[in-house]
C-alpha cells in the first residue's frame, strides 16, 4: 500500500436549504472573478479606463462558456449521441457535470472580446495581452473543479502524490492515479507568473504576450494530456490519431500557430489604443490640457 496519497472529495455538491452549491461551478466563478480582477489592474497600469475589462468580460464569459461546452460536446459527441451513447442528448447542456473545453472558450470568448473592442474602439491585441496572465491563473483555479468531480485523472501511479478515485468514477480499489488536474493547475500558475515577468522584461505587444500564453499552455497540456486515461471522444476508449489524443493534436496545431504568430509580428510597430480618441480628448479638455491622439500601450 502507498504511504501517501491525495484523497478525492466525497461529494462535490452542498445544499444551502434546497439550493445546490456545486463545487465545479464555484471554482469556475472564482476563476473568472480572479481573472477579471487581475486583468483590470493590468489594464489600468497600461493607461486604460477603470471598468473596461469588467464590461468586456460580460460577452467574453457568455460566448466563452458556450464555446467551451460546444468544444466538449463536439470532441466527445459519442457520449451524448449515437447508438453507444451513455447519456441522453439533453445532458449535453448539463455544464455542472463537467466538460468545458478551454479552446472552445478561447475561440468563442475571443469573438466576444473582439465585438466589445470593436464597439469601444480599442485594440484587440492590447486587451489580449492584458488578460493573458489572468486566463492562465483562472485555469489554475478552475481545474480544482475537476478534482471535486473526480475527473481528468491520469494513468495508475505509485508516486506518493497519487490520486484516490472512487469506483463510481472509474477508480479501482487500492489503485492511485496521476492527478493531472493538479499538474495542469501548477503548470498554469507557473505560466501566469512567467507571462507577467515576460511582459515586464520584453516588449510583447500586438497580441504577442497572448501568443506566448498559447504556446506555453499547449506545451504543458501536450504532455499532461498524454497521461490522461479518460475516454475523450469515445465511449469505451479515447479517440486517437497516430497514437495521440484529440487534445494533443489540438495542442500541437495551436503551439505551431502561436510560434508562427510571434514570428510574423516580430517587427510590427503600430499604435495600440487603450483609450478611444473621443474619451481621451474629453479627458484632456476636462483637465485643461490640449486634445491629443490616443495613447500607445506597450
Amino acid at each position: 500500500m502507498p504511504l501517501a496519497s491525495i484523497p478525492s472529495p466525497s461529494e462535490g455538491v452542498w445544499y444551502l436549504g434546497f439550493i445546490p452549491i456545486r463545487a465545479y461551478a464555484l471554482c469556475m466563478i472564482i476563476a473568472i472573478g480572479f481573472g477579471i480582477w487581475l486583468s483590470e489592474r493590468r489594464w489600468r497600469t497600461r493607461g486604460g479606463e477603470k471598468g473596461t475589462i469588467s464590461d468586456i468580460a460580460v460577452p467574453a464569459v457568455i460566448f466563452g462558456l458556450i464555446g467551451a461546452r460546444l468544444y466538449h460536446v463536439i470532441t466527445d459527441w459519442q457520449t451524448y449521441f449515437g447508438p453507444r451513447a451513455i447519456k441522453e442528448p439533453y445532458q449535453a447542456l448539463f455544464v455542472w457535470e463537467g466538460g468545458l473545453g478551454i479552446w472552445g472558450a478561447v475561440a468563442l470568448g475571443g469573438v466576444g472580446v473582439w465585438l466589445a473592442c470593436r464597439r469601444r474602439g480599442l485594440s484587440l491585441g492590447a486587451v489580449a495581452d492584458t488578460v493573458a496572465p489572468g486566463i492562465a491563473f483562472g485555469q489554475a483555479i478552475a481545474r480544482w473543479g475537476n478534482w471535486f468531480n473526480q475527473e481528468l485523472y491520469g494513468s495508475p501511479t505509485t508516486l506518493p502524490w497519487g490520486l484516490e478515485i472512487d469506483q463510481a468514477h472509474g477508480g479501482e480499489p487500492g489503485v492511485l492515479y496521476h492527478p493531472t488536474f493538479l499538474y495542469e493547475s501548477l503548470w498554469d500558475v507557473v505560466l501566469g507568473f512567467g507571462l507577467i515577468l515576460a511582459g515586464r522584461r520584453f516588449t510583447l505587444c500586438y497580441g504577442r504576450l497572448f501568443a506566448l500564453y498559447v504556446a506555453g499552455y499547449t506545451f504543458g497540456r501536450f504532455w499532461i494530456e498524454g497521461l490522461r486515461i479518460d475516454l475523450v471522444g469515445g465511449v469505451d476508449h479515447a479517440v486517437t490519431f497516430l497514437g495521440l489524443r484529440i487534445n494533443q493534436w489540438t495542442s500541437i496545431v495551436l503551439f505551431i500557430g502561436a510560434l508562427v504568430y510571434l514570428w510574423v509580428t516580430r517587427n510590427k510597430d503600430t499604435e495600440q489604443i487603450v483609450v478611444p480618441a473621443s474619451q481621451h480628448e474629453a479627458s484632456h479638455k476636462e483637465n485643461g490640457g490640449p486634445a491629443s491622439d490616443p495613447i500607445e500601450s506597450t
